[in-house]
């Protein structure tokens, strides 16, 4: 059914792409097929016309090459200062990136785009500057030769013969917003370059002889193209789907490309970065490993530097661990909706031969529908790690060699011993026992080692004749090279297991460690708490000097170190900031500030970065094992996790606080309405009276309104009071004194208050005549008396009364009012002193504020005493306040 034009909608991902570039500066690229086509020339006369029409424009960076016409185009822009840098005795001139963000033009001209920084620059490569200066705002124009797009540098060397050294990722041109193809024919070219407009005249001949042939100019031209191409459709993809013009859509691919450690990778990974590219498509480069196999070397630094080179030319990274790869590749393919698997396939191995079943082989007869693409190289040999002696012979060690020779010594010196007692005909298990004993205690070198070393000695000892290499029999021969074969088996089915187990045991000890840290970070709520366990793991797990940043105040701040004297300086600051901003890895061995010790990892949440994990190494250490790299992730997973959750445990608190202070203000506001506003209008319609029918009026009615009046200013008095009093409990402001009171008398002082109050409130009191004398302030408790008084005079009921009683209890005088009105549910005797809480609904209320027992209780407690509710208090009504005083000695 097709879809009307109005149920039309926007591609989402379309429109997040275009809000993610709002506030981003705008990158133009002068894409051309080889130097000297005019590319740096063409920027500079563009750029002379924005200046003309009103645009900021400054020039970062040029190379002229010499060429007059192009220094030319210069005269009249700003030109932005170089930076110096001396290297290896040599004053070079660098891109200043920081001067050029502190000038913060609208737009910016960096020429070469593949240029390699200085050493000491806070990125390696100018492409990284100018990534700097988009995400700040400036718009940049840069100039560019294809073949230092990294996908094709392989694909250029073959074409020219001459080696690319410096390469920009294919993701640079994929985010521009606009590519200009500046193009001239092979033949105009070459003509330049003769004309000495391209090269100075012996570097033009050399280039003549070798790069500038009309073969290869067409060949990069080609390439110059069919990428300025790809990119065009992308842009008109983008523009169909944010408008929601119909398509037809082309069909999701998804890619996979297989990793080793070897070489030969580099090309598969450029080969599937460009089939991506061409296809528009998703993909992952995959590596896998099987359980208890750890690398190490130059194999791991291989396969590290292919993993972070499909990373730069856009794929995810995956690390599988299992014994089938193929499955755990289908596995994987599977679960991503993966269409296409790519991988190398050098020259097959002997076994492969024999065979005739390869890992290529193998995925294609079990893709299914999976299509498979095999890049082929035919002058490369299978990668090391695949041949089988490599899976046999492992690291020699000392300890081996020793262990071997020790365990084959023991064998001849117990089979010598035994031959003296008892008839020996087959000594071999005696060195089977050895080369097992070598396995399972170092290893497979070892073990094979000990196999080697047993077939000689078998020879030399047991078999006649004894004490040379010389074998008798023919029968010998055959048992001796059948002994060899099973002893070198077993060793090395033996090496395994123990490798295996030792695998197995660290991965259960790495898992177990993470299982500790998850736990102990289950517990913890503190912020604190949480950076510290977390650097104090990652330091006893990676072995390393580890550093946590977290956003305090708007400013990244070192919040945790181990060890704790961990000072960093401007440059690691710079590159902790940018893991931070970026979201993405800096420090050593990255593509920001490279340098430097530490690399910073983002500690990322669903909301965002909440804080940055730096890690140095121990010097001379080697990159981190995949194992040790899930390590670091889990570590980094946990962390954030812990980190969100102390704060929604905070943000929880103050929540909690402002719902609690909101309650407080709809109280106050409530009271204010109430119990305020009540007191006012009756003064006011009494005064009101009074002054127009004062004299009209008899003395008995004016008797009345003014006691009125009285009444409720006293109640006014009193709700003044009690605001005050509370504002002094809670800013603790409160200084009770510590004399020597006769509770009687207080007693009775209230009760005559309240008796003037409430003249038609019955008022019981029954004092004991032993009652020691307490520490107090007596305006204090004279008050709390009064409050409890007024609260049994509001809620005690029409014609009842109210009960005082003091006593004598062990080391306390206790003090109870009680009252025989409805009392109180149990759940509520707590909360009937929390300010401002008032038993039932606000129409029909009785008048007060609800602070009067919050208020008893500051002052009681302030007097070291106690208070409490109970209820009911008399023949199941009522309620009773009872205070305990300690009594003086």
């Amino acid at each position: 059914m097709p879809v009307s034009p109005s149920d039309r909608r926007p591609d989402p991902n379309a429109l997040l792409s275009l809000a993610g570039r709002e506030g981003r500066g705008r990158l133009t690229v002068f894409l051309g097929a080889a130097p000297g086509v005019g590319k740096t020339y063409a920027m500079l006369s563009r750029a002379r016309r924005e200046k003309q029409a009103g645009v900021d424009v400054v020039v970062g960076i040029v190379e002229t090459h010499g060429r007059s016409e192009t220094a030319a185009l210069t005269d009249g822009l700003e030109l932005l200062a170089r930076r110096r840098v001396d290297y290896r005795g040599r004053q070079l001139e660098e891109f200043d990136i920081d001067a050029a963000l502190a000038r913060r033009p609208r737009l910016i001209i960096v020429d070469e785009l593949a240029h390699t920084n200085a050493t000491d620059s806070r990125h390696p490569k100018r492409y990284q500057d100018v990534e700097e200066l988009i995400g700040a705002g400036i718009d940049v124009w840069t100039a560019l030769n294809i073949q230092h797009l990294e996908s094709l540098t392989d694909v250029v060397s073959r074409i020219t013969g001459v080696t690319v050294r410096e390469s920009v990722p294919d993701s640079v041109i994929k985010k521009a917003d606009e590519v200009i193809v500046v193009d001239i024919t092979p033949t105009e070219l070459i003509q330049r370059l003769e004309d000495g407009k391209v090269y100075l005249p012996d570097n033009a001949r050399r280039a003549a002889d070798g790069f500038f042939k009309p073969g290869n100019l067409t060949a990069l031209r080609e390439l110059a193209l069919r990428r300025t191409t790809e990119r065009v459709d992308d842009q008109m993809l983008a523009y169909l789907r944010q408008n929601a013009i119909e398509g037809p859509w082309e069909t999701a691919d998804r890619l996979i490309v297989c990793v080793g450690p070897d070489m030969f990778s580099q090309q598969v990974v450029r080969a599937a970065g460009r089939l991506a590219t061409g296809l528009n498509a998703d993909w992952l480069a995959v590596t896998v490993e099987r359980p208890g196999q750890e690398i190490g070397g130059d194999a791991l630094a291989g396969l590290e530097a292919n993993l972070r080179l499909a990373e730069r030319l856009g794929a995810e990274v995956r690390r599988l661990n299992g014994h089938d790869y193929v499955g755990e590749i289908l596995r994987l393919a599977s679960a991503e909706n993966v269409t296409q698997i790519v991988l190398g396939s050098g020259k097959a191995s002997w076994w492969q031969r024999v065979t005739g079943r390869s890992l290529a082989d193998d995925l294609l007869h079990r893709s299914g529908e999976i299509n498979v693409t095999v890049i082929t190289n035919t002058g490369t040999e299978a990668p090391p790690a695949r041949r089988w002696w490599r899976r046999l012979v492992l690291q020699p060690s000392l300890a081996g060699l020793a262990m071997a020779v020790g365990c084959v010594a023991a064998a001849v010196g117990i089979g010598i011993g035994l031959r003296h007692f008892v008839y020996l005909p087959n000594a071999s298990m005696l060195f089977l026992m050895a080369v097992l004993a070598s396995a399972l205690t170092v290893g497979r070198w070892s073990a094979i080692t000990a196999a080697v070393l047993s077939f000689f000695a078998y020879n030399f000892f047991f078999i006649p004749p004894l004490y040379n290499f010389t074998i008798a029999e023919p029968h010998e021969v055959f048992a001796l090279a059948v002994f060899l074969i099973v002893a070198v088996v077993a060793g090395d089915l033996a090496g395994r297991v123990r490798e295996r187990a030792e695998g197995e045991g660290r991965r259960a000890a790495n898992i177990m460690s993470l299982y500790e840290f998850s736990r102990k970070l289950s517990g913890i709520t503190s912020l604190d708490d949480v950076l510290w366990a977390a650097v104090a793991h990652a330091q006893a797990t990676l072995h390393g000097r580890v550093v946590i940043a977290v956003p305090q105040e708007d400013e990244l701040t070192v919040t945790a170190a181990w060890p704790p004297d961990i000072n960093l300086d401007s440059t690691d600051m710079t590159a902790l900031r940018w893991a931070f901003e970026k979201k993405e890895i800096a420090g050593r061995g990255t593509g920001t500030l490279p340098n430097i010790a530490f690399e910073f990892r983002p500690i990322l949440t669903p909301n965002g970065a909440v804080g940055v994990l730096g890690l140095a190494q121990p010097e001379g250490a080697e990159p981190l094992s995949p194992a040790e790299e899930r390590i670091l992730v889990a570590i980094l997973d946990q962390t954030a996790i812990a980190i969100d959750r102390a704060k929604l445990a905070k943000e929880n608190v103050r929540t909690a606080a402002l719902e609690e202070s909101e309650k407080l203000r709809s109280a106050l506001l409530s009271s204010l309405s109430h119990d305020l506003r009540t007191p006012l209008a009756s003064i006011t319609g009494a005064v009101t009276t009074l002054r127009q029918l004062g004299t009209k009026m008899n003395e008995e009615s004016r008797d009345d309104l003014l006691a009125s009046i009285e009444e409720e200013a006293a109640r006014l008095s009193r709700f003044v009071a009690n605001l005050l009093d509370m504002s002094r409990l809670e800013a603790g402001a409160l200084n009770a004194r510590r004399d020597l009171l006769d509770v009687a008398d207080v007693v009775r002082g209230a009760v005559e208050r309240a008796r003037k109050a409430f003249p038609t409130r019955l008022v019981e009191t029954s004092l004991a005549t032993d009652l020691p004398l307490v520490r107090g302030d007596q305006a204090l408790l004279g008050q709390v008396l009064f409050n409890l008084l007024d609260n049994a005079h509001k809620y005690g009921g029409e014609d009842s009364s109210t009960a005082v009683f003091a006593r004598r209890e062990d080391n306390e005088v206790v003090v109870t009012i009680t009252d025989q009105g409805k009392g109180i549910p149990p759940a509520d005797l707590e909360k009937i002193f929390d300010k401002f809480y008032r038993r039932g609904k606000v129409d029909g209320r009785a008048p007060g504020t609800g602070l009067g027992l919050s208020i008893s209780r500051g002052f009681i407690e302030a007097m070291g005493g106690t208070i409490t509710a109970e209820s009911p208090a008399v023949r199941k009504r009522g309620t009773r306040i009872v205070i305990r005083l300690p009594a003086e000695a």
